[in-house]
């Protein structure tokens, strides 16, 4: 018989709650990520909300999003001051500028090439120096693994494949997604979609695990 989402939400042992800051500027595909993780908690039988998106309307601006997903009814679609599980950036200083909402025990994953498009955008050795500060982080030229594996235009696929090992999803549920979403432009495009997603998440997995060793 097949499995109902009410019989997935039963089987789930403990409550599962990610709350995730999405950020970034706009034309970089930062809201494929949302839509692609609501479509695969969806098949996991999770309930979710989604706030307002921000900059959207300015390309090149900056673009936010709260991304909530949980195995309980969630109330609101806003992500309280320190209430942040994940911030995932595709733009470095747009990661920073979302700490205040950041848990204690949050992590931050971001790209660490910058989207200069202001004049007095901050020196980037500060800004890596003050991610590095944070501790529980994931940042890596994304930009660069992108164009290896598949194209540049697939750094976004790279950050959510760097993102996943902190989100309790099912890996091929969000490969799942990634089909869903850009399917109808063909397989090629798919398939370096998820090139991208997979070479994201295999980075964060020896970063995570080279930090559990020099603990």
């Amino acid at each position: 018989m097949k499995e109902t989402l009410s019989d997935k939400k039963k089987h789930r042992k403990n409550t599962m709650k990610h709350d995730i800051v999405l950020a970034g500027v706009g034309g970089q595909g930062i809201l494929s990520i949302a839509t692609i993780l609501g479509a695969a908690a969806l098949k996991e039988g999770l309930h979710l909300k989604q706030a307002e998106v921000h900059g959207m309307s300015q390309r090149g601006g900056d673009v936010q999003s709260n991304l909530r997903l949980s195995s309980d009814a969630i109330a609101s679609d806003l992500i309280p001051l320190g209430g942040a599980d994940l911030i995932i950036s595709l733009e470095p200083m747009e990661a920073l500028r979302y700490l205040p909402y950041l848990s204690k025990e949050g992590w931050i994953v971001t790209n660490t090439t910058p989207f200069i498009n202001i004049d007095n955008y901050p020196d980037m050795a500060d800004i890596e120096a003050e991610l590095a500060a944070q501790g529980r982080v994931i940042a890596f030229d994304m930009d660069a693994l992108a164009k290896e594996v598949a194209s540049a235009r697939s750094s976004n696929m790279v950050l959510l494949g760097a993102a996943s090992p902190m989100i309790e999803i099912d890996s091929e549920k969000i490969e799942d997604g990634i089909r869903s979403v850009f399917g109808a432009k063909g397989d090629k495009i798919v398939e370096a979609n998820i090139a991208a997603y997979k070479a994201g998440r295999e980075y964060a997995e020896r970063i995570i695990k080279e930090k559990k060793q020099t603990v």
